[in-house]
């Protein structure tokens, strides 16, 4: 391939990551591979095809094992002292929420639906034990006293 070519598929592979819902990385280091073997086409190095795809395959695998596994935990990370878990946790209930029945609250700084799981009635204005969280749905109990 030309190195123009390998430079468009370099692109072409970046701008999918970025399309890409949660691709992991893994077009990032692709598209960086192939930019690489074009960039060293463009400033004079020539390779066979074959040795084009070999060098390409390689930095593949160099760049996936070496900078993939660091870089994704640095951005997917999260906040330090946060928990994916919150089972445990106590929320605020403004208004009165009967067993069953579901109200929205503020949590973590946005809106979630919180339904009561318990056996009573948690008074509006009080506590309540976060038992399990489903999506964007809290699961919730009277706080004991």
């Amino acid at each position: 391939m030309t190195w123009w070519s390998w430079l468009v598929l370099g692109a072409v592979l970046l701008g999918a990551e970025l399309v890409a819902i949660d691709a992991q990385f893994y077009l990032v280091f692709l598209g960086v591979s192939a930019a690489v073997v074009g960039l060293a086409g463009m400033f004079g190095l020539v390779m066979p095809e074959w040795a084009q795809w070999m060098a390409f395959a390689v930095l593949s695998l160099v760049f996936f094992f070496t900078f993939r596994k660091s870089l994704y935990q640095k951005i997917h990370g999260g906040v330090v002292g946060f928990r994916e878990n919150l089972t445990g946790d106590m929320v605020n209930v403004e208004l009165d929420l009967a067993a069953g029945a579901e109200a929205r609250i503020d949590y973590r700084g946005t809106k979630w639906t919180a339904k009561n799981i318990g056996n009573e009635t948690i008074a509006g204005g009080s506590k309540a034990r976060v038992v399990k969280a489903d999506g964007l749905t809290l699961h919730v109990e009277a706080e004991q006293s």
